[in-house]
């Protein structure tokens, strides 16, 4: 980040900004905020990802069993909603849930209410390393906002959020 005399820092989506000279204030905007919030993500992510590497885990393999850890107990879902919640495929998903089984982070088990569906629940071994990784999680994403005034954090997911509730309700083609 550079910071100009006494004006606002800049970051490197600022030196893409001359590109899209001409272009409606508003698209421009919306750009800006598109690769920021892209990059931003980016920056999360590789952080939490190096963090639950040394747990053993893969990024989708950790999404899962946060996922559970959610849900409370007695901490389970069902294949189908771990999909949609998390945005895998029916095969994406199941073979995370191989490798989580195989590990045995999970356990299958049949639902007595309806012959033709199981449940994926956390099994106690599980449940520590979901916990473990979660801490891993949080420690990634407060070193990657260090240095940044919490205000200004706190400002930035208020914003967020108000955008994310118009658009997040609309479907993308």
């Amino acid at each position: 980040m550079q910071q100009d005399d006494g004006q606002e820092p800049r970051d490197e989506v600022d030196a893409l900004v001359p590109a899209w000279a001409g272009l409606p204030a508003s698209l421009v905007a919306a750009l800006e905020l598109s690769k920021r919030v892209a990059r931003i993500d980016g920056l999360f992510g590789q952080a939490t990802r190096a963090e639950i590497a040394q747990l053993g885990l893969t990024y989708a393999e950790f999404d899962v069993l946060a996922a559970l850890r959610r849900e409370g107990e007695p901490y389970r879902l069902r294949p189908s909603e771990l999909t949609r919640s998390l945005f895998l495929t029916s095969g994406g998903t199941s073979n995370v849930l191989q490798r989580l089984a195989k590990a045995g982070y999970v356990e299958r088990e049949a639902d007595t209410g309806d012959a033709r569906s199981r449940w994926v629940r956390l099994t106690a071994q599980g449940l520590r390393v979901t916990d473990a990784a979660l801490a891993a999680s949080g420690k990634a994403h407060l070193e990657v906002i260090a240095g940044v005034p919490e205000e200004d954090v706190r400002e930035a997911a208020d914003a967020l959020r108000k955008i994310l509730a118009v658009i997040g309700k609309r479907r993308v083609h």
